[in-house]
């Protein structure tokens, strides 16, 4: 009987695992591209596009990204 239990137990436990591997992946290059648009945000105070424009182009780059 705990063959049985093994048998149903590791294939739930390595999906569980590769699913926590995923998220916490995703989680950290969410953040990493997040700090990088504020680094940018920082330095490109000097750009002569305005505000509007700026918000323009990153709406831009994240429907690009969602599609």
């Amino acid at each position: 009987m705990e063959g049985a239990a093994a048998q149903f137990a590791v294939p739930i436990l390595t999906i569980v695992a590769a699913a926590a591997v995923t998220f916490y992946a995703v989680s950290f290059m969410e953040l990493r591209e997040k700090s990088f648009e504020e680094l940018d945000e920082k330095y490109s105070e000097f750009d002569d596009a305005g505000g509007r424009q700026r918000r323009a182009r990153r709406r831009a780059e994240r429907k690009g990204k969602k599609k």
